[in-house]
């Protein structure tokens, strides 16, 4: 058996304008500056309040949890008025990994579960991953945590594991349960700091992860 384990934002949907937006929302809520879009994707994966936190450290508590109420309520409404779409060959790269019987698909995402949830449903992904680790359960990632309950669900040891994301947050959560990291160059954080991190490897599409996965299985 063999489990691969992905992230979410960056890696298989493309949220950062939703993001951002949220984000801006949020900061203009509490009456605060709004940070460029880079800052902002630079804490992609890390939990809402510790993103908040690293994004706003001069902020008070209070004010920091308001801007975590302000951001889910304004990227509520952008998924209801537009869901983030999937990258190019996302779909494809599930379905081909999926065909084999001893292989099993999850997810560990920085996202709550309503958002996962949510996105599982409107691209038809239910029934897909068999493990599915959130926010909302967890310690913010690169705590191995989300990773280390998907392997004890699922019953695979951290040897036949693999973790896909596009932050050095997924490439440290990976490297601290003991498991392999594949990097993806079309996400958030720089192909550069993936490797820095310790990534296995960086994929620069989805036929390239596919057959990066293949392999590691062999």
């Amino acid at each position: 058996m063999q489990l691969v384990i992905f992230d979410v934002d960056g890696t298989l949907i493309d949220s950062q304008h939703h993001i951002h937006a949220a984000m801006t929302h949020a900061f203009e809520a509490v009456g605060r500056e709004p940070l460029p879009m880079p800052e902002v994707l630079s804490i992609v994966g890390l939990s809402l309040p510790q993103a908040v936190a690293q994004l706003a450290p001069d902020a008070d508590l209070a004010t920091r949890d308001a801007i975590v109420e302000a951001y889910k309520a304004s990227f509520m409404k952008a998924r209801v008025t537009g869901p983030a779409p999937l990258y190019a060959g996302a779909r494809d790269c599930l379905d081909d990994l999926a065909m084999r019987p001893e292989r099993l698909l999850g997810v560990a995402t920085g996202k709550s579960r309503r958002g996962l949830d949510a996105m599982i449903a409107h691209h038809g992904f239910a029934g897909r991953f068999v493990t599915r680790q959130v926010a909302d359960d967890h310690p913010s990632k690169p705590h191995p945590s989300m990773l280390l309950k998907a392997m004890a669900e699922t019953g695979i040891e951290a040897r036949d594991a693999v973790m896909v994301g596009d932050t050095v947050f997924d490439i440290e959560m990976a490297r601290a349960a003991g498991i392999a990291a594949i990097g993806v160059s079309w996400g958030y954080h720089p192909v550069r700091a993936l490797h820095e991190a310790g990534a296995t490897a960086v994929a620069d599409d989805f036929s390239m992860l596919t057959a990066m996965i293949e392999e590691m299985a062999r």
